[in-house]
């Protein structure tokens, strides 16, 4: 027994390891043949940006200006001495300057000593300074911020915690340095996204779970409920008559490359399967996880019985999974949907604005997603849990 014990043990690291190393191969090669034509983010550098330190304030000029409309315009520039904290000039002071003035909506914080900001290398002739102020760094409390989520995983969850931190980084990488280049370099997005997909899924629950039988009831559910939604998409697509260009941010992406424009139907595409996914994933492992407690503990179960106790699991599930994806989608844009209210009288132009419809689409296209990943997660745990090893 004990040397069964130690064989599947060593099954299961081998299995984890060869994971780890396909997806670094995956990410790697996948990197390497997204990037090929990616040259959308090849032009000029632009200016030369560092981080820097504030040091001193040296001076503080107010400027009071009327307009023609009786509008007052105040201008306030801050002269303020730092030290670079990056790069090749690390180490150096320069005198920068920073301009605030009462048409900006809200102004940012002014500079005082000992605040970390970035400093643009922009030329100002009115106070002689090659140094302007651009942003406050945010990254480093961020980056706090997410070790503390990593050491409280890791207490948490011990081994399970290290496995979710190891599935968490292959999934930022995959959709950041394979899936986003792909997209700039002229690749098929529809299919690009279909990979990503599949291969987050199948690494995620493969390094999360190990490979059994709960694993595969959990692909195949999530692969199914994917799928459903994917192709509730494209069927919308036509029927609702999209364009993609919803924003500012549409409208940037197309003149990226004005030859070989991008698809932005492609990219909601792309957006609402990623977005899917997750929800997907977590349904169809808590019903597969799920049956495979109830197996464990009752052999004599039926496989009708054991795909009956798997809806019943999943009614209770999808009622605050489907909660939870609408409200997320409703949280990432509720300032456009309040700016739309408010200047829209109308709800029935409203509900057919473009930006409204896609992001109605990519609520429900979720949620039918997660409806049929129950069914399939529980008939595939049901048929694999009851078969002879």
């Amino acid at each position: 027994m004990q040397t069964n014990t130690k064989k599947t043990k060593m099954i299961h690291l081998m299995i984890y390891a060869m994971t780890v190393l396909i997806s670094v191969a995956f990410i790697f090669f996948g990197n390497k043949v997204a990037s090929s034509k990616m040259d959308v983010l090849m032009g000029d550098e632009g200016f030369q940006i560092e981080k820097a330190k504030v040091t001193e304030i040296i001076e503080v000029y107010d400027e009071s200006l009327t307009s023609d409309e009786d509008s007052e315009l105040v201008m306030k520039d801050i002269a303020f001495r730092a030290e670079i904290i990056s790069g090749e000039l690390k180490g150096e002071s320069i005198v920068a300057i920073q301009n605030l003035n009462s048409y900006m909506m809200v102004l940012p914080k002014e500079v005082a000593p000992g605040d970390k900001i970035l400093i643009y290398n922009v030329y100002n002739e009115d106070f002689n300074t090659d140094w302007v102020y651009g942003e406050y760094i945010r990254t480093d409390a961020l980056m706090i911020l997410g070790a503390v989520f990593v050491v409280l995983l890791l207490i948490f969850g011990r081994i399970k915690g290290m496995q979710t931190i190891v599935s968490l980084v292959f999934t930022v990488l995959a959709i950041f340095t394979v899936f986003v280049p792909s997209i700039l370099s002229g690749f098929n997005i529809y299919l690009s996204a279909i990979v990503i997909c599949i291969y987050i899924t199948i690494m995620t629950l493969i390094i999360v779970s190990g490979v059994n039988r709960k694993t595969v009831a959990a692909v195949i559910g999530c692969i199914g409920g994917i799928t459903v939604a994917a192709l509730l998409v494209l069927m919308m697509d036509g029927v609702l008559n999209l364009t993609g260009l919803v924003n500012e941010e549409s409208a940037y992406l197309l003149m990226l490359n004005p030859e070989n424009p991008i698809d932005l139907k492609g990219v909601f595409f792309g957006a609402i399967l990623i977005g899917a996914m997750g929800a997907i994933m977590d349904v169809a492992m808590s019903i597969s996880s799920s049956l495979h407690e109830i197996m464990e503990t009752s052999n004599t179960i039926g496989m009708k019985k054991l795909i009956k106790s798997g809806m019943t699991i999943g009614r209770d599930i999808m009622g605050t999974m489907s909660n939870t994806l609408i409200l997320a989608y409703i949280g990432s844009s509720l300032s456009i949907v309040l700016l739309l209210i408010t200047y829209n009288p109308s709800l029935l132009d409203l509900l057919n604005r473009e930006i409204v419809v896609i992001e109605i689409l990519q609520a429900l296209a979720g949620s039918l997603g997660i409806l049929f990943t129950i069914p399939l997660t529980a008939m595939a745990s049901g048929i694999l849990y009851t078969r002879k090893k």
